[in-house]
């Protein structure tokens, strides 16, 4: 589907109209099916409807019975919510703007704010809508999941040590607060220096490369249009298609830090932002997903800490953990019914694939995206993505049609039941517990080798 630039311009001025406060919680700022190709930059959405247990296993039994069995359990991991560039992003957005208004003059009204234009965002930080998407999915997981909490029994926190993180992780907090009335107050009780062992970011793998080959093949592809048309209309800018990766980003990173929809959102079709969407889906890949030799890898050590909590025993990897905070039953504890990690976008898809979550049948092609493809970066890693791990227990009946108890475990991907093909998931999602800890050898045993090859 194409949506002509007329259509797009009338969404954004509807916008406009209706959302004018600087503080206002806008969510859509243009039409879906763009909103949803700004690959790790598109806010957060519920990829499917979340599917409630099967009948034979609730999660919403009283509160002592889970403290006392521990049968059912909830672990999420979140990516930090929406933010300003990077430093490293800004540099190559600002010359690139400047490219653009170094045009002689412009034949495209939808260029002529850039008359009066000034790049003004910051770097790095969270901006207030991704602190007001964090806080609701702080409410959130208190609404699905109150059940299993009680004073005694709070959400455990941890997060990875950048700012926007950590505050993303305290607005989480606030929500769950907020959403029980003030009742249940959690609070942040780890924050990981993101220079030592950290099983959120991937900062631990110095040999691991890079997506930049890749990347690169598919912006000479689809940039090099863009880049025609826009110098067409702006004389003497002088684009190169790697520019055009570094101007699609300001619709999303400016409508989300100003509440309002960017200018430079027009200046885009449809088709153009599902372009760059494939061009942050090779990101992921190849950066730190299967497409990248030591990618799986640098998620090992977050899977092992999740079988640690699933099983309720210690913590055994001698990867990215932190042994020592992970030995203290203070800094890692194993007795709660609620655990809530914050993390970056390349560490959720590192540990995406070292579970074997959203495997791809052959790697993707640089040069052709794969319609069918299920590895795509806003549906695997949006501002404030989350990946929820339930464990449950369900009632199943043996040969002699007697009743028993099993632990199972379901795990969400912004909302969507993952098919756990890995460990013979059945149709309601469900992998047995110790089905599901089999199928984590390649973490179990600590990458297989591949941890010494970060170093070697």
């Amino acid at each position: 589907m194409l949506l002509s630039f007329a259509a797009i311009w009338f969404f954004f001025s509807e916008i406009h109209s209706c959302h004018a406060a600087p503080t206002s919680e806008v969510t859509q700022f243009v039409p879906p099916i763009i909103q949803q190709s700004w690959a790790s930059y598109t806010p957060y959405f519920s990829v499917k409807p979340y599917t409630p247990p099967p009948s034979d296993c609730s999660i919403t039994q009283a509160s002592h019975k889970f403290h006392r069995s521990r049968s059912h359990f909830i672990l999420q991991i979140q990516r930090h919510g929406a933010r300003f560039p990077t430093s490293g992003a800004t540099t190559r957005i600002v010359a690139a703007v400047q490219k653009l208004q170094s045009a002689t003059h412009y034949t495209d009204s939808r260029l002529n704010f850039l008359h009066n234009y000034t790049y003004t965002l910051g770097k790095d930080d969270l901006v207030p809508f991704g602190a007001f998407q964090s806080e609701e999915a702080g409410q959130g997981a208190y609404e699905r999941y109150s059940s299993l909490i009680s004073q005694e029994n709070l959400p455990f926190v941890r997060a990875s040590g950048s700012d926007r993180v950590v505050d993303s992780a305290t607005n989480w907090t606030l929500g769950f607060s907020l959403a029980s009335n003030h009742v249940f107050n959690p609070v942040l009780s780890v924050i990981l220096p993101e220079n030592l062992n950290d099983t959120l970011d991937d900062n631990m793998c110095p040999n691991a490369g890079s997506s930049d080959e890749q990347t690169a093949i598919w912006t000479a592809i689809y940039g090099a249009p863009i880049a025609q048309r826009l110098n067409s209309k702006a004389p003497g800018a002088n684009l190169t298609a790697a520019d055009i990766s570094n101007l699609i980003p300001i619709c999303p990173f400016e409508s989300v830090a100003n509440d309002v929809t960017s200018p430079f959102c027009a200046l885009f079709t449809a088709e153009e932002f599902g372009q760059f969407e494939y061009f942050g889906d090779l990101d992921k890949f190849y950066g730190t997903g299967y497409g990248q030799a030591l990618g799986p890898v640098q998620g090992v050590g977050y899977i092992n800490e999740l079988l640690a909590r699933l099983t309720g025993t210690p913590v055994r990897d001698n990867t990215q953990t932190n042994r020592t905070l992970d030995a203290s039953p203070i800094t890692f504890p194993l007795d709660r019914t609620l655990y809530a990690d914050f993390s970056h976008d390349n560490q959720m898809a590192a540990i995406y694939a070292a579970m074997g979550l959203f495997r791809q049948p052959q790697s993707l092609d640089p040069a052709q995206p794969a319609p069918k493809r299920t590895w795509i970066t806003s549906h695997l890693t949006p501002f404030s993505a989350r990946m929820v791990t339930e464990r449950l227990s369900c009632t199943v009946r043996g040969m002699g049609k007697t009743a028993g108890k099993q632990s199972f475990v379901r795990i969400f991907v912004n909302d969507a039941l993952q098919p756990l093909d890995f460990c013979g998931g059945d149709q309601s999602g469900r992998c047995t517990l110790s089905a599901f800890v089999q199928s984590q050898a390649y973490a179990r045993n600590d990458g297989e080798g591949d941890f010494e090859k970060c170093f070697s």
